[in-house]
This record gives structure tokens, C-alpha cells and sequence, in this order.
């Protein structure tokens, strides 16, 4: 079989990348904030932290919380008619 050239972050330049206004330090905030179980969450990458992201498939879309792993998050979504649970780290998650 043919090997896969790329990894993750292939063909991801406008999806992961930030604008002009949002360059900079990362907030800490972003990295502290927690949820609880059932929180409605949006997928929206932090390009500077790579740690905790998920797959650039599910960029934008909502998940709900279903607990914790570690420091991070388990992120619940629908792909299709698939459910599937990632394990997203808090500073690429926002409140939806």
C-alpha cells in the first residue's frame, strides 16, 4: 500500500491559521477554564498549542462534555450518523 505523506496539520494553512488581531501569547485563561458534564462545547483549535488537538476534520463543529482524561476534556460529537468522543484539551474549546 502507498504510504500516507503528511501527517496531521497537512493541508490545514487557512483552517489553522490565526489572523492579524489574534496573533500573540496564548491566554492563560484559555488553558484554565473548565466545564462540567453535558457543557455544550465549540471545537476551534489554538494554532499555537499543538498538545490536546483534535483531528482538523471536526474544526467548528459542537460537542457536548461527557467528563475529564488528565487535564483534558472528553468531547462527545456526531460525524455523520457516527458518534465519536474525542479527548480535547481545554484551550481549544470554547462555550457554545
Amino acid at each position: 500500500m502507498v504510504q500516507r505523506v503528511g501527517g496531521m496539520r497537512r493541508k490545514t494553512r487557512n483552517k489553522l491559521a490565526k489572523h492579524a488581531r489574534q496573533k500573540g501569547k496564548v491566554s492563560i485563561r484559555r488553558s484554565l477554564q473548565q466545564f462540567t458534564n453535558g457543557d455544550k462545547v465549540l471545537l476551534l483549535a489554538e494554532p499555537a498549542v499543538q498538545g490536546g488537538m483534535y483531528f482538523p476534520r471536526f474544526h467548528g463543529k459542537v460537542g457536548f462534555i461527557e467528563g475529564m482524561q488528565g487535564e483534558c476534556y472528553k468531547v462527545a460529537i456526531t460525524d455523520g450518523n457516527n458518534k465519536k468522543q474525542l479527548i480535547v484539551h481545554p484551550v481549544h474549546l470554547r462555550v457554545a
